[in-house]
């Protein structure tokens, strides 16, 4: 983190959202008093999209849900990634195990 961006507990930024979300003052004001959790789960579910325009598409939103007060991203199950604390049974079933339910 020596270029003083935060990033969260498991996942890094990447080069887009760093430039969107440091693109404004205020977005990046709040994106810095997000807890490291929270800027992982922002981070985790930009990270997840499948196609460049639908990490485009969430990486905007991430700003808007930002100045909308949220700490985390809309319905987001949660990171999976996070290896201090086991993922939860619906997580466990259906974002990695790939069950229908």
């Amino acid at each position: 983190m020596t270029d003083g961006f935060l990033h969260g507990t498991v996942h890094t930024a990447g080069a887009d959202m760093q430039a969107a979300v440091s693109a404004d003052r205020d977005t990046l004001a709040l994106w810095q008093g997000l807890t490291p959790l929270g800027r992982n789960e922002f981070i985790c579910w930009v990270d997840d999209a499948k196609q460049d325009k639908t990490r485009a598409r969430r990486i905007a939103r991430t700003c808007d849900e930002l100045h909308e007060g949220k700490k985390r991203p809309c319905c987001w199950a949660g990171c999976i990634h996070r290896t201090d604390k086991p993922p939860s049974a619906w997580q466990q079933a259906v974002l990695i195990d790939k069950k229908a339910t």
